[in-house]
């Protein structure tokens, strides 16, 4: 018996050593946390243990007869945030999914994820219309739309460098919205070419394209789009410690250089993030010599302020930007010397998101701005031509739920603004007080083998003028009232294996501007007399597009052609006629039967693990119907490019040839086609902590003489010529 006592006893003692002594096995994949593709070389530590080993092609890895205990695992990979994850090892394997993200993003370690997954339509969204981390990066330029310029559907409206703005498959103004952080940036941009977007590139982390039902919570225009610029200015994740990204942006034909500073700081459950930017460019070269007048300068700042926890995240944002920028001259129905334009926008923000964890409701969305934003218009000797102010209120309050059957999930949700609209100096239009309210419901829903997603939306808007002007070429201005309801629906399906078709069907709606509607005056700035129309009607239309797009592991392709029918399209057109007073060129706003049709196509290829070449190819057609070409429409375009990616280092070229353009309006000119070559390099490092990233661009290689169909001063120059562009970013 005691011989016994003593064996059940060193067996115990035996089992408790072999405890202390044994180890458990901890392993993983790691993923890109946007693409969900593994990620390799990721350098994964143990620090207590002086561990490390990096993941394989799959991006896996394992460590093996760890003892037990508690650890602090260690993932770092050049461009991606570094992660530090607490790890309790008292089993005897521990399986991780770990997905990190590019180093913009400020999103923690995730293990383990319970957020609806996205729809096919949503990924090809994302694939084709979809600008981040290092693409993002290389395609920087001195505005929003030079930054796109190279993305498929996207064109420039230009009248000089700075006050550029993006047009979406022919269709410009307030039917492709833009918006930062979801919210409608409520700026001038969309009414007039010499009116600059109030949108800082440099410190964006993402721009995304919404289109179809997606877009029907932003926009009535279901056939346009809502470009969204992404940079979390009110912080909705904890960082794991004091973050820094920032930068230098320099090019050589304007002479422009940039700095930039974000930071992110965490305190307890809170988040404060600042950010600062510095832009100043002299005037443009081109290879027929100065565009004078064309400098720009530039003040940009934001600081936000979150709380966080486990309900979600709430917080106050304040964003002002500050410049001004010259609009050249020297041509007929131009200032002699140009005009000089200043502009304020500066913008408060309050953010909510709330997770609910119920079985039917998910989380509810509301963020509330106001705006306040100035543009004012100096001719020779600092005198006014020309003055806005602006004053929006605007929001949107938005429940996601859960599925609901036959529903998969959905939105419902409302918006709302109010505009105070005052104008000044020698532009003749009232000034005037706009509303709008909006409700919308965006649902999604598998049937079969296809996903359905549908969206509708009602808008009231009310426009109404606070003082009478007596007009020249304008009867009695009224207040206009418009109901106004959109509709869109969109259905992928499942071909087979990375192969799926596709549709989107719509019907949407616009009502007129104040400026389309009450307008009669001279616009210097613009190099226009403007006349609008009081009685417009709203703009409607439906429209049709039809996609497919296979995707592969080294392959991604996608083609789509597109009509869309416009029974009453507001165009502002020029007449042919001068105003002698002003010697402006007579632009008549009107509403006119039109349509507008075309493809797109978008391939990437990696040839080898290094070598790729992509492809982009947009072509968009505009018609008067039973009359001629609608004016302003872009020529078709190539893009192809090439290049070499090894580790950290990147190198490659792009060709972009654009055809002449000769479907031309009455009193509009055609242009020539031409081909560029660019240039573009890319080298990523690690120092300690802080990740490094330098892109070297040459744009215009040859210094080819081309001018672009969307810009109002292309008769007296053309575009850049050949430009050095260098940014520089750090990461800590």
């Amino acid at each position: 018996m005691i011989k016994l006592f003593k064996t059940y006893l060193l067996l115990i003692i035996g089992g408790m050593f072999f405890n202390l002594i044994a180890g458990g096995t901890v392993k993983g994949v790691v993923l890109d946390g946007e693409s969900s593709e593994p990620l390799r070389g990721v350098r994964v530590i143990i620090p207590e243990k002086k561990l490390e080993v990096f993941t394989d092609e799959e991006g896996k890895f394992i460590f093996e007869n760890i003892e037990y205990g508690i650890y602090n695992l260690q993932f770092s990979l050049p461009l991606y945030k570094p992660l530090t994850l607490k790890v309790n090892l008292n089993d005897t394997v521990i399986n991780l999914l770990i997905n990190m993200f590019f180093t913009g993003y400020r999103t923690p370690v995730i293990v383990v994820t319970d957020d609806h997954p996205k729809t096919e339509f949503e990924n090809m969204l994302e694939l084709s219309y979809t600008l981040k981390d290092k693409e993002l990066q290389k395609s920087l330029g001195q505005t929003l739309a030079m930054t796109l310029k190279s993305e498929a559907g996207i064109s420039i409206r230009s009248m000089g460098p700075a006050p550029s703005r993006p047009v979406f498959r022919g269709l410009s103004g307030d039917r492709i919205i833009l918006s930062e952080d979801g919210i409608k940036t409520a700026d001038l941009s969309s009414t007039s070419p010499d009116h600059s977007v109030t949108v800082e590139p440099f410190t964006i982390e993402r721009v995304e394209i919404l289109r179809g039902p997606e877009s029907v919570i932003k926009s009535p225009v279901t056939i346009g789009g809502v470009i969204n610029v992404v940079r979390n200015e009110i912080p909705q994740n904890l960082p794991s410690g004091l973050t820094v990204k920032s930068g230098f942006f320099g090019e050589s034909s304007n002479k422009g250089f940039l700095f930039s500073t974000v930071a992110e700081i965490p305190y307890s459950k809170f988040a404060l993030r600042g950010e600062g930017t510095y832009r100043k460019t002299s005037d443009q070269s081109t290879p027929e010599g100065k565009l004078k007048n064309s400098f720009s300068e530039t003040y940009n700042f934001s600081t936000g302020l979150s709380f966080i926890n486990n309900w979600g995240f709430t917080g106050l944002s304040l964003r002002e930007f500050n410049t001004a920028y010259g609009i050249p001259g020297g041509f007929v129905g131009a200032h002699p010397e140009g005009v000089k334009i200043e502009m304020l926008r500066r913008q408060y923000n309050f953010k909510l998101h709330y997770n609910f964890h119920f079985t039917l409701l998910d989380h509810i969305d509301a963020e509330f701005s106001r705006v306040y934003y100035r543009h004012t218009e100096f001719e020779k000797n600092d005198i006014i031509g020309a003055e806005f102010k602006v004053i929006n209120w605007l929001g949107y309050v938005n429940l996601f739920h859960n599925k609901l059957s036959p529903l998969s999930k959905g939105i419902i949700g409302m918006s709302g603004e109010l505009r105070n609209f005052n104008i000044g100096g020698f532009v003749f239009s009232p000034p005037s007080i706009s509303k709008n309210l909006a409700f919308y419901i965006n649902e999604e829903i598998n049937l079969m083998k296809w996903q359905f997603g549908f969206a509708i939306r009602y808008d009231y808007n009310k426009i109404k003028p606070e003082k009478v002007i007596e007009f020249v070429n304008l009867d009695t201005i009224y207040t206009r009232i418009f109901n106004t309801f959109s509709l869109s629906i969109s259905g992928v399906r499942k071909i087979s294996k990375g192969f799926n078709a596709g549709f989107i069907l719509s019907h949407f709606s616009r009502v007129p501007t104040i400026e389309e509607l009450y307008s009669d005056g001279p616009h210097l700035a613009a190099y226009s007399y403007e006349i609008g129309k009081p009685d417009l009607e709203y703009e409607r239309g439906y429209g049709s597009e039809a996609f497919v797009n296979y995707k592969s592991g080294k392959f991604y392709s996608m083609l789509s052609v597109f009509y869309n029918y416009l029974p009453y399209y507001i165009i502002h057109r020029n007449t042919g006629m001068i105003n002698y007073a002003t010697l402006l060129p007579v632009y008549q706003t009107q509403g006119v039967k039109a349509r507008i049709y075309g493809l797109e196509a978008h391939s990437e290829i990696k040839i080898t693990d290094n070598f790729f070449l992509n492809g982009m190819f947009n072509l968009s057609f505009g018609d008067i119907i039973n009359y001629g070409p609608l004016p302003q429409m872009p020529p078709g375009r190539i893009n192809i490019t090439t290049g070499y990616s090894l580790n950290n280092y990147l190198i490659g070229i792009s060709f972009e040839a654009v055809s002449s353009q000769k479907r031309v309006d009455d009193s509009e000119s055609s242009t020539a086609g031409y081909l560029t070559t660019n240039l573009f390099s890319q080298y990523s490092f690690y120092t300690g902590k802080i990740i490094h990233n330098i892109s070297l661009n040459i744009d215009n290689l040859t210094n080819r003489i081309y001018r672009n169909h969307l810009s109002r001063i292309k008769s007296i120059y053309p575009e850049q010529g050949i430009n050095v562009r260098l940014i520089y970013k750090l990461y800590y």
